[in-house]
């Protein structure tokens, strides 16, 4: 079994993306070092847009997220309403 990361920015625009990604991926862990928020997880790690919009109470485009992303580890799909990160392609 392989982990996936990915890491934002730790600021007040990351913290919904990061609550979200907790709440949909029970397996992850996130390590919050100074500056930066790094989530590690098994295999697959999954931010679904419509989680995100709950916590911030209105619409959210994906695309937004990568102004705060620093970095990540694994195979990429993602489409309107999720980025997955996995080992699986």
């Amino acid at each position: 079994m392989s982990n996936v990361f990915i890491a934002f920015q730790a600021n007040e625009e990351s913290r919904p993306i990061i609550e979200a990604i907790l709440a949909d991926n029970p397996h992850a862990v996130a390590v919050h070092t100074v500056g930066l928020v790094k989530i590690d997880a098994p295999d697959q790690l999954c931010i679904k847009r419509e989680t995100i919009e709950e916590i911030i109470g209105k619409r959210y485009n994906l695309q937004e997220m990568q102004l705060n992303l620093v970095t990540l580890s694994g195979y990429i799909d993602e489409d309107d309403d999720q980025f997955t990160l996995s080992w699986k392609h």
